[in-house]
Order: C-alpha cells, then sequence, then structure tokens
C-alpha cells in the first residue's frame, strides 16, 4: 500500500512499514493511560506525544489500543444508529503531528468493523461538519481526530452524526461507558490487534487513494454552507451588496493561520470572491509558529502582520487567529485613534458577533418590533455560563432573552435545540468566554462566521431610508449620538457595553486543586461564601452599590437559578450573581472544575471599565474555591 502524502505537508498515511500493535503493551500501562484520558461530549482527549508539548508523530502500543477500540465503539454506534451493515463514516483531521498515526488506526479498525470509509485527511472542524450534512458525503456520520486549542502533543476524537455537530447529552455519555467497559474487558488489548492487523488492506488503500478527491467534496460543501450561514434571512442580494460596498471603500483581511487545518480550508477563496482583499501568515500546514490557543500573546504576530500589511495597503483593518482545528477565530484590528494594531479578548468577539447577527435579522425583517419598541418576535440567544453579561445588555437592547448552560459546544447546541423546539428564533449561540460563534444552522463555532458578521456590520451601511446594521444598533441600545456615517470598527468596539472579564485562559483563571467530589467541594464553598459575605456585602455595597446576591448551576444545557444548595451544581458549572441597589445584576463570579483533571477555572465579570471590581471578586473567588478545596490550598 503506497503512502499518501498531503500537498504542501510532510504528514503522510498509510506507511507501509507501518505494523500496528507489532508491540503488544502491559495491562497496568493501559490502565494508567485512561487515567489521563480525558472523556467528555466536546472530546476525548489526552497526551499522545512523549510530552504535551512534543512534536513526535508517533504514538505508543497504549494509545494504539484506545484509539483502536474507540473506532470499534463508535462504529458499532453507528451501525445501530443507522440500521446499516455498512454505514459511510467520514475521517478526518487538524494538522497535529499524531494526526495520521492516529487516522491509520482507526482506518483499519473502521473497515474491519465494516464500515465504509471516507477520507478527507487534513480539514477545518467545521469543514468536516459541514460535509458530514451534505447531501454529497452520503455520510451516517464522522469521527474529527483534534485537541482543539490543547498544545502540539495532544490529540483527541470527536464523533458526530449526519447533523453536522458532535454528539451530545445522553449518546455522548452513552459512547463513553460503552467505551469504558470495553477497554477495561480483560480480552480488549487482542481484539484492538485483530482489529488493525486484520483490516482488508485493498479498502483501506481505496480509501487513502480517494482522499485528495473527497477533500475537494468536502471543501465545496463546506463554501456552499458557509455561504449559506452568512447569507442567513437575508434576500439573495447581500452578497452583490457587499461587493458593491466593497467596491467603493475596500476591505482587507489578514489570517494568522499558525500551521492550523485552516491552512488548506476555504478561506482564501471564500473571502476574495466576495471581493475582500485577503492576506496571511503562517501558511504551511503542520507549521506551527507560536501557542495554538488563539488569546493572548498567540495574537501578537497577527498584529504585527497587520501592522505590517496597513502601511502597505490601508484597506486591512483587521485579523484573525484560529485554533489548530479551525472552529474559532479571535480578531486582532486596526486602531485609528490609536495608529497601531490591538487585539480583542475573546468576550468582545463574541459581543461583537452578537451585536451585527442580530442587527442584521432587524434589517432584513426577520426581527420586528411594535410601536413601542417591544420584539413581536419570539428570539433568543444561548450561550455558556462564564459568557459576560455583557451580552445581556446587548440582548436587552434588541429586547430578547439570554439562556445559559454548562461550558461545553455541545451543551451549548444542545440548548439552542431545545429553545427552537419550544418556538424560539436562535440565530446565534456560542461560548463567549473562547470567542467565536455558532450561526444557525451550524452546530460548531467558525471564524468564517465571526469575520463574515464583522464584514456586514462593516460593509452594510445606511442608504436612503434603509439603516445600516450599526446604525441599527445605536438606535435600539439608545446610543444614537455614536452614529456617524465614517464609523469604523473601533467605533463599533467603543460602542459596546462595558465590562471588565477575566479572561479564561489568564493564570488567575485557574486553580490546581485536588477536588474528589465535586459535589461536596461546592456544599463547602457555601458555606464559607456565607459567612465571608457578611463581612464582605458591607464593602461591596459602599464601593459597588452591591447589595445582594444569587446563584445558579449551569448542567449540560440546563440552568438552574436560585439554588439552595451550591452542591446542586454538582460537576457542572456554579455562578454567583451579583445584584445592584437598583435591582440589576451588575457581575458575577463562576467556578467549574474539570471531571478528570485536578482544575477549577474560575472567572469576574463586573459592569464597567474600572477594573478595580474585576480584581476583588476573582481574587475573592480564588480564595474561597482554594479554602474549600479539601487540602485547603492551592
Amino acid at each position: 500500500m503506497a503512502a499518501i502524502t498531503f500537498p504542501g505537508t510532510n504528514l503522510t498515511l498509510g506507511d507501509p512499514e507501518h505494523i500496528p500493535l507489532r508491540t503488544l503493551p502491559r495491562r497496568e500501562d493501559l490502565e494508567e493511560a485512561l487515567k489521563a484520558l480525558i472523556l467528555s461530549p466536546s472530546g476525548w482527549r489526552t497526551v499522545f506525544g512523549p510530552d504535551g508539548e512534543s512534536g513526535d508523530m508517533t504514538i505508543t502500543p497504549t494509545h494504539e489500543v484506545i484509539v483502536a477500540t474507540a473506532a470499534g465503539v463508535f462504529a458499532d454506534y453507528l451501525k445501530k444508529k443507522s440500521g446499516l451493515a455498512h454505514p459511510a463514516l467520514i475521517l478526518g483531521m487538524d494538522t497535529r503531528p499524531t494526526g495520521p498515526a492516529i487516522a491509520d488506526l482507526m482506518s483499519r479498525a473502521f473497515i474491519f468493523s465494516g464500515c465504509s470509509l471516507i477520507h478527507i485527511f487534513i480539514a477545518a472542524a467545521p469543514e468536516i461538519m459541514a460535509y458530514a450534512r451534505s447531501t454529497e458525503s452520503g455520510a451516517q456520520g464522522f469521527v474529527y481526530i483534534s485537541a482543539s486549542h490543547n498544545p502540539l502533543g495532544h490529540n483527541g476524537l470527536k464523533f458526530g452524526l449526519c447533523d453536522g455537530g458532535v454528539l451530545g447529552g445522553a449518546e455522548a455519555v452513552s459512547l463513553i461507558e460503552t467505551f469504558l467497559s470495553r477497554i477495561r474487558a480483560d480480552d480488549a488489548i487482542d481484539k484492538a490487534r485483530l482489529a488493525v492487523q486484520n483490516a482488508d488492506t485493498r479498502l483501506l488503500a481505496e480509501s487513502y487513494a480517494g482522499a485528495l478527491l473527497r477533500k475537494k467534496e468536502a471543501l465545496s460543501a463546506y463554501e456552499t454552507f458557509a455561504g449559506e450561514i452568512a447569507g442567513g434571512p437575508a434576500s439573495g442580494d447581500l452578497f452583490s451588496l457587499i461587493r458593491m460596498s466593497l467596491s467603493e471603500s475596500p476591505l482587507g483581511v489578514l489570517a494568522d493561520f499558525n500551521g492550523s487545518a485552516r491552512t488548506v480550508s476555504i478561506d482564501r477563496s471564500f473571502f476574495r470572491s466576495l471581493g475582500l482583499r485577503f492576506a496571511y501568515i503562517n501558511e504551511i500546514p503542520g507549521g506551527i509558529a507560536h501557542r495554538i490557543v488563539p488569546e493572548g500573546e498567540s495574537l501578537v504576530p497577527c498584529a504585527l502582520a497587520l501592522e505590517k500589511e496597513h502601511s502597505l495597503d490601508p484597506s486591512f483593518v483587521m485579523g484573525y487567529v484560529p485554533d489548530c482545528d479551525g472552529d474559532r477565530g479571535n480578531i486582532v484590528f486596526w486602531d485609528e485613534g490609536l495608529k497601531k494594531a490591538r487585539t480583542l479578548e475573546a468576550q468582545e468577539v463574541f459581543a461583537l458577533t452578537c451585536v451585527s447577527e442580530l442587527a442584521f435579522l432587524v434589517q432584513s425583517g426577520v426581527l420586528k418590533y411594535d410601536n413601542k419598541g417591544n420584539a413581536l418576535t419570539r428570539a433568543a440567544i444561548a450561550v455558556n455560563g462564564p459568557t459576560s453579561l455583557r451580552i445581556d445588555r446587548i440582548a436587552s437592547a434588541f429586547d430578547i432573552p439570554v439562556f445559559r448552560c454548562e461550558t461545553g459546544e455541545a451543551n451549548v447546541v444542545g440548548l439552542a435545540r431545545k429553545l427552537r423546539e419550544k418556538g424560539y428564533m436562535v440565530r446565534i449561540c456560542g461560548e463567549g468566554s473562547a470567542g467565536g460563534s455558532i450561526i444557525h444552522p451550524q452546530a460548531v463555532r467558525d471564524p468564517l462566521s465571526t469575520i463574515m458578521a464583522l464584514v456586514k456590520i462593516l460593509t452594510l451601511k445606511s442608504v436612503n431610508d434603509r439603516q445600516g446594521l450599526y446604525e441599527i444598533w445605536c438606535d435600539l441600545s439608545g446610543q444614537t449620538e455614536m452614529y456617524r456615517e465614517d464609523f469604523t470598527l473601533a467605533d463599533i468596539i467603543a460602542s459596546l457595553p462595558a465590562f471588565t472579564t477575566t479572561g479564561i485562559y489568564t493564570p488567575e483563571a485557574q486553580l490546581t486543586i485536588q477536588a474528589g467530589d465535586h459535589a461536596k467541594l461546592k456544599e463547602r464553598y457555601q458555606e464559607i461564601f456565607l459567612s465571608e459575605w457578611e463581612n464582605k456585602k458591607t464593602r461591596l455595597g459602599e464601593r459597588y452599590g452591591i447589595s445582594g446576591w444569587e446563584a445558579s448551576a449551569f448542567t449540560g444545557s440546563d440552568e438552574k437559578r436560585g439554588l439552595v444548595s451550591f452542591g446542586e451544581a454538582g460537576r457542572g458549572g456554579l455562578k454567583i450573581h451579583f445584584i445592584h441597589e437598583s435591582g440589576r445584576i451588575t457581575a458575577s463570579f463562576w467556578m467549574r472544575g474539570s471531571a478528570t483533571e485536578a482544575v477549577f477555572r474560575v472567572m469576574a465579570d463586573a459592569e464597567g471599565s474600572d477594573p478595580r471590581l474585576e480584581r476583588e471578586l476573582i481574587e475573592w473567588q480564588r480564595h474561597l474555591v482554594t479554602l474549600a478545596a479539601p487540602s485547603g490550598q492551592e
């Protein structure tokens, strides 16, 4: 079987010399590896390389058994779900070095299990999911090999069906339970070896040989779907309006691909087809140039490149940085007032997208109001627990509610689906704490959606009696004085409700905690909080006007407010809302512990641009969680 090398990369599939599981692992090594395996609806992840930062392309026999077993479990699930003896399954991956080795093992196990394998090699997460839901693929499900924003030596698996989203809820839990049962069976190692060494190599070679053709189909399906997402409820002339605007006022976008799966996706062709000017850096697949998570220092190279590009062509005013699987992209922009490029916080990126997409619904006549400004359309936004209250203020301007759920893309998408079943129109949902947005009918974050939201608000301007998106936002938010015809992206950002929020990937947002029972930890946390509240409330009241609080729990796609016992949050998120003397919630802090790691993530959020309240709250939150931990210390 000849190896397949993807153009422009050093990543190959189908190494003829490779015989998987030639060496069998010890049972105790397998058990140790399982302890480090993170299993959640959002993905299964672990460190496959020698260490978390390694660029090594090999994986251990222990991880070969894990991967082969996972493939067999999903193959059986898909056969039962579809009712087919030979369901079609799409397999793709991001650009991590261990991807080809994992893909080869899964390919063999899927073929051994009777699946018809559709291999597309390197693909962005939104791309494989768009392809899965298209009629062209003919697939009943997909597996995507990625660890998203985790460091280079990590990798993982995402499982989904032909609706274009990852498995969530009870089905994801059932898949995990089946996997754990099978991998802990006495014959797990022997069954894994049987599967990967006895797959039909002719079928394996055919799937590899057809990978490039199938990749072209995936790109075509994705480009079509991305256009449908951007257009949404608008009439068919949206893109002609954008092109006309760009012909008069050019707009340039720069991408720092950072060697991600977006290096071989549709970004160049899609944006250029709209008349946008497009430039990019770090475009070699697998050439990871800096930290993968697109936050903080990871945005600096893009900002510097944008400044250089802007000096050559002033139309270049924004850039984006995706993570390795390309399902989100955080933003840098040219600030005309400061004459330099600035980075945006993830919460600000999501807020901008919400403003644009909601104004787009108003302009399109989908979101309607009576003569008193009350919304006649039953619309909503779905977000995760740590998303800033800024989104509530934005939604309030459009007279629509915000619903929250536990952290995790699958939870947010599940909540949005539940809301639609209740009659709500949910155009946009997402995790503000991580940036990126999910625009219906997508079921995954996509940087193209974020960029297109910004392109729309910058290009769909006021003409005659037709209000532009930014003018609509200024009117509905009571900021008519902010609007001017020659507005910039900096003006739009300045019009957002002011909030100071802890960045979820900053050092102060993470605590190393041996939690044990998360529910009991939260019960101890409640005792400490109530005791310290008596001393804190006077200070918070005098300085910030805070007079009370309310607790909420986020578990799966559900939120429960007015908690009596904080332990009801279990392993989910817990949020304390701080109530101003005016009766309005003006601040909060949040926490959620990992189900498999000794890590608690914490966050504080406070209205206004003065950082002092956010700083005081995050310090207090860290103190409370640390005291509540069994050891009583970080």
